[in-house]
């Protein structure tokens, strides 16, 4: 009753402030337990405040028309190009090259990883290198959960370095831009390398001194699920344009991919089986492979190194673009057995190609148009769009997975792909000299994407992550709150309290490590992209408390906000790595914790230096 009559005598401000900072509250205690997902928890608190009228609705939906929002929406449609022309693949590659220890790997990962970061969304980047990783921890018996979590922090302190290279940094940009405030002009595409690579030099030796003390060595999951994968038997026919003719089978790496056996390779009539390390491939070959999914349909994404479909496959790429994989198994009364699968007509039947065959524990040989058709067996069929609906209820067979990402890639387009990545650099870097601002140079790259075919239209609309601009929409509002309501005030206030309480009142210094301090703790909490919006109206408040510029202390959050160690929930690559690595939370504090305690005594040093107080 009494904190009912204060609320009701105080003057609307005041309770507006703490009405607004009982709602984060909540919302932090919501995300932290997980209740639901963060881009819903943020508008429902967005969407309070509007209806108890702290903010209004234009304040509320202002994320929408923010150009670092819009900004990041274009770029998830150049990463996803760069994926589907598999420019992502080729560089990774070459990532690991003749790494063969933990230390060498780790090695080859930092200028690769960190580069790319910098310049490509970073969900992208990690889902790219962690293929690559995957393999190469299988091949040399290395756990990836050595290797996983600093495959997402090295990403991380990339992203860091350039304006574009985190979204998180975008967010800011964008907060700064609106300030109203001149010292607070938007950010160059490299200001941010006077912090960021400082802290990549030191998060890098970080990693490679004490990684092995601090990560987990965890079985692989993949390879736990791999102990009961579906041996396939496949064919494969090098074509013309493949980069593997002319090497031996030793050099190509064909005798090292993970859940991969080569049986034989058929040269015109010879049969060559087994098959020597020194034996050169031609062009024409056709090579008889036992092996999992997984890698089966990676060689979809090698260029000229074709899985053999049937003897009548003449699909266009264009027609195979639209192609998909499943698996189904024969059923018991299915016409097809007793039948060799070239004799039974697959894709005249059922508009689908067989790429490869399972029996049981069996071991196949032979050809694979050749293989009779038992009870039980299971293919791996390359269907259309439609064919998972079409035969769902097929007595035939029973269709038991689809695998939706096995896809045909554009390699015709890779080296455009790269050359549009490249003028969005240089747009980003020289578009000031000419009055083009970053967002319309990353529609205009995006755009291109489009019309040369690196990526259809339809693929850039689904490229579009909606969970993520939502939540740094929301965001956006809950901040407008904080500095409307007068919350961002209070909490400035208390910080300045809390410097008078340890005998150092009106240190900027001081109150710029406490603000770092603060948004490491919210970041630990919640997103990256949630905290930056959050702490930045906090963070300028206190600077206009104290008299002094602001950019540093929008630098400092900017700078704290992206550096998400301590928690897989605070940072989407965390997030990609936490399953795959067998980790827990605990992990991520262990090796976390560390390397935040570097990275603020860092900060603290070279933020003032460089952006003077």
């Amino acid at each position: 009753m009494n904190l009912c009559l204060t609320l009701a005598q105080a003057p609307p401000q005041a309770w507006e402030a703490w009405f607004t900072l009982a709602v984060i509250a909540f919302l932090f205690a919501v995300l932290l337990r997980g209740l639901a997902p963060p881009d819903m928890v943020l508008w429902g608190g967005t969407i309070l405040l509007t209806v108890v009228q702290v903010i209004t609705p234009d304040e509320a939906i202002s994320g929408f028309t923010s150009p670092s929002v819009l900004m990041i929406g274009a770029l998830f449609v150049i990463s996803a190009a760069l994926r589907e022309t598999g420019a992502l693949t080729v560089i990774g590659g070459h990532m690991f090259g003749r790494a063969s220890t933990q230390r060498g790997a780790l090695a080859r990962m930092i200028p690769s990883v960190t580069a790319l970061s910098a310049f490509l969304n970073n969900t992208a980047v990690v889902a790219m290198a962690m293929t690559a990783l995957n393999d190469w921890c299988r091949t040399h018996r290395v756990s990836p959960s050595r290797l996983l979590i600093p495959l997402s922090y090295l990403s991380i302190m990339g992203g860091m370095c350039t304006l574009i290279g985190t979204s998180t940094n975008l967010v800011v940009n964008g907060l700064m831009a609106g300030s109203g405030d001149a010292s607070l002009h938007e950010l160059g595409m490299f200001e941010l390398a006077w912090i960021g690579v400082p802290t990549l030099v030191v998060g890098s030796a970080y990693l490679f001194l004490f990684g092995n003390r601090l990560l987990p060595d965890r079985k692989d999951l993949f390879e736990t699920l791999g102990e009961s994968a579906r041996q396939y038997l496949v064919e494969v026919r090098v074509e013309q344009s493949c980069p593997l003719a002319g090497k031996r089978i030793d050099e190509a790496g064909l005798r090292r991919l993970p859940g991969l056996f080569l049986i034989e390779i058929q040269r015109d009539r010879r049969i060559i089986s087994p098959v020597a390390p020194d034996e050169i491939l031609l062009v024409g070959d056709q090579l008889t492979f036992s092996g999992v999914v997984g890698t089966i349909v990676e060689f979809e994404r090698i260029p000229g190194f074709t899985p053999v479909a049937d003897e009548s496959d003449s699909a266009s790429v264009a027609e195979k673009r639209q192609r998909r994989y499943c698996e189904a198994v024969i059923s018991g009364t299915s016409p097809l057995i007793g039948k060799n699968i070239r004799g039974a007509n697959f894709r005249a039947l059922y508009n689908a190609a067989v790429v490869a065959v399972h029996r049981g524990r069996e071991r196949l040989a032979g050809r694979i148009g050749d293989i009779r058709l038992r009870a039980g067996d299971t293919l791996l069929l390359q269907t259309g769009p439609h064919f998972a609906a079409a035969n769902r209820n097929n007595p035939d067979f029973y269709l038991v997975s689809s695998i939706d990402e096995a896809r045909p890639v554009r390699h015709d387009r890779t080296a455009i792909a790269l050359g549009l990545v490249g003028l969005l650099i240089a747009m980003l870097v020289f578009g000031g000299r000419i009055g083009m601002s970053p967002v319309i140079a990353a529609f205009f790259v995006g755009g291109l994407m489009i019309l040369t075919r690196c990526i259809s239209a339809g693929d850039a609309r689904r490229s579009v992550n909606l969970d993520v601009l939502l939540t740094i929409a929301a965001a956006f509002g809950l901040g407008k709150a904080l500095n409307g309501s007068g919350a961002a005030h209070l909490i400035a206030d208390g910080l300045t309290g809390l410097t008078n309480l340890i005998g150092v009142g009106g240190n900027a210094t001081a109150a710029l490590a406490l603000i770092y301090g603060v948004t490491i703790v919210f970041n630990t909490l919640i997103t990256s992209n949630a905290t930056a919006a959050l702490v930045f109206p906090i963070a300028i408040t206190a600077a206009a408390n104290l008299g002094v510029n602001p950019r540093p202390f929008a630098i400092c959050v900017a700078s704290a906000a992206a550096a998400s160690f301590a928690s897989p929930i605070a940072y989407q690559t965390n997030m990609m790595v936490y399953g795959p690595g067998g980790y827990k939370f605990s992990d991520f504090l262990r090796a976390g914790i560390p390397l935040h305690l570097l990275l603020w005594i860092l900060a603290i040093l070279l933020i003032p230096r460089v952006w003077p107080l």
